[in-house]
């Protein structure tokens, strides 16, 4: 089944996947009707978000990503009804929104960091990052 995510960046570097945090869980939201995710990435942009880029993928695949980055996966069926102030957030974003630009500086400086750097050695000997990478690549 495909489902339709909101990525920022989309084929960049910095590229991320929208999600909402939420009583300290991280939840992406998998869009069943891409007119759904499409209105959604609007109302994002009306808040000041970076514009999104709706993409339809294998509901398996990001699940599997969610699963392993530890994030849930949260399907929002066509006409979804929201029935608790938690699930209201799935049709409509918060009023706040957390700062990307920090996450993109973040990114800037990984990819200038020195080869010999403690924070280089420490992605070089993390294999499980490599695969995590790995598949969120073969996501897209």
């Amino acid at each position: 089944m495909r489902v339709h995510v909101l990525l920022f960046d989309a084929g960049t570097d910095s590229e991320g996947i929208h999600s909402l945090e939420i009583a300290g869980r991280t939840v992406v939201l998998l869009f069943e009707n891409p007119e759904d995710a499409e209105r959604y990435a609007g109302l994002l942009e009306a808040q000041d978000f970076p514009v999104p880029t709706v993409e339809g993928l294998d509901r398996e695949d990001v699940e599997l990503f969610c699963r392993d980055a530890g994030y849930e996966a949260r399907l929002i069926e066509a006409g979804f009804v929201p029935g608790t102030d938690e699930e209201r957030l799935f049709m409509a974003p918060p009023e706040s929104n957390r700062d990307v630009s920090q996450w993109k500086e973040d990114q800037l400086a990984a990819e200038e960091t020195p080869p010999n750097s403690d924070a280089s050695l420490d992605a070089e000997s993390n294999p499980e990052l490599d695969a995590l990478r790995q598949r969120l690549e073969g996501l897209l």
